[in-house]
């Protein structure tokens, strides 16, 4: 039996994990790639759910969902994890109600991203409620709330500097690559993984560094070869990874990929080369940080960079958390207007069915002027006006209505 009230912010719950309380070797093994992603969406009216995305990036997983409780949505998470019950429980954080609508709208904002401000998990979020709203899994409640988590982002953005300046995953690996490396432009770099966040730091790489030595390596040799073109560097096909690594001083690896790439064998031996991992789940292999020469930094280490950015992104936290606020409070206002539509409908196909002299039901000096059809709905409004002014939830002013009829039939 499918599960989810829609007219009850309480039936809304995130369940999930973050880089708070874990590194990302952990978050790696609860990170959700599209096949799982599909197959959970598959699986979700098994487990009573028809209302839910998931959000899972090199920060957090984490499943947004209507259901009775929190375990319909970990073990519906879990069915496809890696990781096991015992270390979820431990580190995963629930929320429900307000406090889990009031989470989105934070991470929406970048508030609640391990570099603050980062606002790559906007597109990230789209992303993944477009997945969930392509399967069915996507109602009212879960198109308006994220629309209104959308337009609260956009306005942080706008009317703050919570994302000022140039600070993020892929721009914190070009500050540890400056401040560690030096000559850079002499140094060979191989980037695998040539997706949006892969892109981005080849711009970075170019822009900041000013430096072309790069090759780029994906799955997909046209993706690499294009981008390769257009900013004119070298490109190689994943068949040649080996030899592209062995001759490789500073290796950045942006792949998706369940499983590591780049292997201990890939570098053993190699000499001295950095390996910047901002893949989660790591697709570096374990272990790798122990050879000799191999330096191997992933998205926690770039996290603890200091930024003078970053302080004056932390001065801004006040006036997005009152941006967020207002946005939240439309929602409610929305979500309890929707819930009145039912008792609204009620009243007024009671008001229609009755047999009455229309004048029964006018006030002066509108008597006159409005059709009973133009009088019913007068009333439907005020009645709507005060239930959202009172918060009531209708019965009252049903029997007032019926009791006004009555009196007057």
């Amino acid at each position: 039996m499918l599960t989810g009230d829609t007219h009850n912010i309480q039936g809304f719950w995130v369940v999930g994990i973050n880089y708070k309380k874990t590194d990302a070797s952990v978050r790696g093994s609860f990170a959700i790639n599209n096949d799982q992603y599909a197959t959970l969406l598959e699986k979700a009216p098994e487990y009573g759910l028809k209302e839910l995305f998931i959000l899972s990036t090199c920060n957090r997983t984490e499943i947004y969902g209507i259901a009775n409780n929190s375990d319909q949505l970990a073990e519906l998470l879990l069915s496809v994890c890696e990781g096991d019950r015992k270390t979820f429980n431990e580190i995963a954080y629930l929320k429900n109600g307000t406090p889990a609508i009031e989470h989105l709208f934070q991470v929406a904002a970048g508030l609640d991203s391990q570099i603050l401000g980062d606002y790559e998990i906007l597109g990230q979020i789209k992303i993944a409620v477009k997945q969930a709203k392509a399967k069915g899994f996507v109602g009212a409640f879960m198109e308006r709330l994220v629309n209104c988590v959308l337009q609260s982002s956009k306005a942080v953005k706008t009317n703050t500097s919570l994302s000022g300046g140039t600070v993020s995953v892929s721009f914190a690996a070009i500050q540890y690559i400056k401040q560690h490396v030096l000559e850079i432009k002499k140094k060979k770099i191989v980037l695998l993984g040539t997706g949006k966040i892969g892109r981005s730091t080849c711009l970075n790489l170019i822009h900041y560094l000013g430096t072309h030595n790069i090759t780029l390596i994906n799955r997909t040799f046209d993706t690499a070869a294009n981008l390769a073109a257009d900013l004119k560097l070298e490109s190689a096909p994943i068949e040649n990874l080996n030899a592209e690594l062995s001759d490789a001083e500073i290796i950045i690896v942006s792949t998706n990929a369940s499983e590591p790439i780049i292997l201990k064998e890939h570098l053993a031996n190699t000499g001295k080369k950095l390996v910047i991992d901002l893949s989660v789940p790591c697709n570096v292999e374990n272990g790798s940080e122990l050879l000799d020469g191999i330096t191997v930094v992933n998205v926690d280490v770039l996290s603890k960079i200091k930024d003078e950015t970053l302080e004056n992104r932390r001065a801004e936290v006040p006036k997005a958390l009152a941006i967020i606020q207002e946005h939240i409070t439309e929602f409610k206002e929305w979500h309890q207007m929707r819930k009145n539509v039912p008792v609204l409908k009620e009243v007024k196909d009671k008001l229609k069915a009755i047999q009455i002299d229309a004048a029964l039901l006018m006030t002066q000096p509108a008597k006159e002027t409005l059709t009973k059809e133009e009088t019913i709905q007068s009333v439907i409004n005020v009645m709507a006006t005060k239930m959202r002014r009172n918060n009531a939830a209708g019965c009252h002013y049903i029997e007032a209505i019926n009791d006004f009829i009555a009196h007057h039939g």
